[in-house]
């Protein structure tokens, strides 16, 4: 198990030094131009090195350039079109950009992601394109719910995770990730398998 530490809020002298001590060892943000403000330029940029960048947010195609140049991993893709720009703009740089596909729990437009029905084809049209490692899957749960409602919707991401992406590392030699729970549920999604 590993905990991603959301740094959006965070003071940035206390995440430069939880990052130089070692606790924070994967970080997430979710806005382009804050988290280049902080870590390309500001004063985390001197921690940049020693941690795991990934993109959590709603990622706008017309941000894709920014986040293939700034994180390691973009965590959030939800359809092929934005997928296809981070591929584009992974490809002008020369990388292979490790994503996760971000899948939607619940009929709701305030939250973003393909629908589990959508995945496998959106997954399927992914694993086409030349500059993009597809790596697991990313859910958040429904606001509100307690969590043990939620144990049923993280178990179906499991058993979809473990049917799609199968053992610990992938063909582009990315570990395979299932990122699953917030501060609030984090407990049922780790016992679910997250």
């Amino acid at each position: 198990m590993e905990l991603l530490a959301v740094t959006k809020y965070a003071d940035p002298a206390e995440t430069a030094c939880l990052v130089e001590s070692g606790k924070i060892l994967t970080a997430g943000e979710n806005k382009v131009q804050d988290a280049a403000r902080k870590w390309a330029g500001g004063e985390l940029a001197g921690a940049r090195r020693k941690v795991t960048l990934r993109f959590i947010g709603h990622l706008q195609t017309n941000k894709a350039a920014d986040a293939v140049e700034l994180f390691d991993w973009i965590d959030s893709v939800d359809s092929l079109k934005l997928a296809g720009q981070i591929n584009r703009h992974a490809g002008l740089k020369g990388k292979k950009m490790p994503v996760l596909i971000q899948l939607k729990l619940a009929p709701s437009d305030m939250q973003g992601g393909a629908s589990p029905a959508e995945a496998p084809g959106l997954l399927d049209s992914m694993r086409k394109l030349p500059f993009l490692a597809p790596s697991g899957y990313m859910a958040i749960a429904p606001a509100g719910r307690e969590p043990e409602a939620l144990r049923p919707l993280f178990r179906e991401v499991k058993r979809m995770f473990d049917r799609d992406f199968p053992g610990a590392v992938n063909a582009c030699g990315f570990k395979n990730y299932l990122s699953l729970g917030m501060s609030g549920d984090f407990e049922t999604a780790v016992q679910e398998g997250s």
